[in-house]
């Protein structure tokens, strides 16, 4: 529950319709489950089974980790540094979004964005509540910040409260009642037939079908696979370093084989089942086939903060609707940012021997005080510039180095005994070859596109006007002087180290 907690998360259910709706509808789903066969099982399986693994040797976190699995080389623990830095980094922009959703929650009970009955004034909403813009919505960010303080409590008081007493009893909470809600509205959606009968083609049929009628030219286009094989990146939380953790307070005997299966298991549910049955179809029947594919091309932000609330106040019972959807957003939303803080809070307690009251504290201080750039300049592209390094470069190269650590360094067959070791079920032999070969030569090409596509233009801030420069400039220094001091820190730890110890289930 909370390995799949940690996957399921806003991208469910604002990022895969969208992505699905502009690569392709139904003909998406082709390279997305080649993705996931190829790409995110596997890495699945193999963060499960090295997070089990070190942490058989009081480690719990990547750095350490790593070092045990290829201890002759001194400098593979320094790759393990991005297992910390990446969920750092998502973590002080994540939880602000999430607190957007909180908001709307409430803002849709009490019917605070009433007034704005269509796109233009619910985005100017949205732009008033997020500090963009002054308008007679909102003149300052004092509430977006109220509910950012709310939100970043309620993660800090659930992650000192530790694995056990805080995150796994918000998943057995958390998830269940974020599927009854994802499933009630998917239910309304499903049900709303042709809510105006002078346009009969905007019906729930042409909703779905727009999403799922397969563009077959669309799998020519290379950026269609990049972006299937992305979003699975996003979606089951592979490559951030947050499954290796969770995994690590595993015991060996643990059957991880079929505990990864049922977590990616649950996240496809959510996604392919719940998440796109809601808002594209949803956008369509109320919009029609003439702005839907503005809608989809708005971007997954859009889509939840401002068609789906102008949907909302289309039907009946509309504010509890509306509260129930931005429930389920944050819900999901919080047992994902409570994840990405246990990689620094273990590394801390591991390798420093930190009790968890300290290292909550230290982390949660300095976490409070990099969240900042990321509420007050949002409009100036900082919150942009996390994610394309935070949430994307460190995922894609951190994943590499793992394949290729797990598959050729640690050694396949010795690998393979590994994932067995407690299972129940056994893993079909093809996935020895495709984990040793395919998967890494999958990272490799994904990798390098991306790079070449987009990572060379943004580095090189193409696109970015003159004024936000200094700001993006800003940020990345802000994160080398995060990321620094992390390598100073595992160094640090390497020259005073104690005996290895076994670390109990906290």
């Amino acid at each position: 529950m909370a390995v799949a907690g940690s996957a399921v998360g806003l991208g469910n259910f604002l990022r895969f319709p969208v992505q699905a709706a502009q690569n392709g509808g139904g003909a998406f789903i082709i390279p997305y489950f080649i993705s996931l066969l190829l790409l995110g099982i596997p890495l699945m399986w193999i963060e499960w089974t090295v997070g089990r693994f070190g942490g058989g040797f009081g480690h719990g976190t990547a750095p350490g980790i790593f070092h045990t699995m290829w201890e002759k080389n001194r400098f593979i623990k320094y790759f393990g540094v991005i297992g910390i830095f990446g969920p750092l980094v998502i973590f002080i922009y994540y939880n602000y979004i999430a607190s957007w959703t909180l908001a709307y929650a409430v803002f849709s009970a009490v019917g605070k964005y009433g007034p704005a009955t269509d796109q233009e004034s619910m985005l100017s909403l949205l732009r008033g509540f997020q500090g963009i813009e002054k308008n007679h919505y909102f003149s300052s960010l004092q509430y977006a910040y109220l509910f950012f303080l709310i939100t970043f409590a309620v993660n800090i008081f659930i992650i000192y409260k530790g694995i056990s007493g805080g995150i796994e009893k918000l998943c057995k909470i958390a998830m269940p009642t974020l599927f009854v809600f994802g499933i009630i509205i998917a239910v309304r959606v499903l049900t709303l037939g042709t809510p105006d009968p002078s346009k009969p083609g905007w019906n729930i049929l042409n909703g779905l079908g727009f999403l799922w009628n397969p563009d077959f030219t669309a799998l020519k286009d290379a950026k269609v696979w990049l972006a299937a094989a992305g979003q699975i990146f996003f979606t089951l939380s592979v490559g951030i370093g947050v499954i290796l953790t969770y995994a690590s307070y595993l015991k060996k005997t643990d059957d991880i084989a079929l505990s990864g299966l049922t977590a990616a298991s649950t996240n496809e549910f959510a996604e392919i089942i719940i998440g796109s049955s809601i808002v594209i179809p949803a956008a369509y029947v109320f919009f029609g086939p003439s702005q839907i594919q503005n809608i989809a091309a708005g971007g997954a932000f859009n889509l939840g903060f401002i068609t789906m609330p102008l949907i909302f106040q289309k039907i009946a019972l509309s504010a509890f609707f509306g509260c129930l959807w931005f429930s389920l957003l944050f819900l999901a939303g919080i047992t994902s940012s409570v994840s990405l803080a246990q990689p620094t809070i273990a590394f801390l307690e591991d390798e420093f021997n930190i009790s968890k009251k300290k290292a909550v504290l230290i982390f949660g201080i300095a976490s409070f005080l990099l969240c900042q750039p990321a509420i007050f300049f949002l409009k100036h592209g900082v919150v942009n510039e996390l994610d394309f390094w935070g949430g994307t470069f460190c995922l894609v190269l951190f994943a590499t180095v793992e394949t290729v650590l797990f598959g050729w360094i640690f050694g396949i067959e010795k690998a393979w005994e590994e994932i067995h070791h407690g299972a129940d079920m056994k893993i079909p032999n093809i996935y020895k070859f495709i984990i040793k070969y395919i998967t890494p030569l999958f990272l490799f090409f994904i990798l390098t596109f991306w790079f070449i596509q987009q990572g060379i233009p943004a580095i090189l801030m193409k696109g970015v006007s003159e004024s936000d420069k200094p700001y993006i400039l800003g940020t990345r220094l802000m994160l080398l002087g995060m990321f620094l001091p992390l390598v100073i820190l595992v160094k640090v730890a390497w020259q005073k180290r104690k005996p290895m110890r076994v670390r109990k289930k906290k």
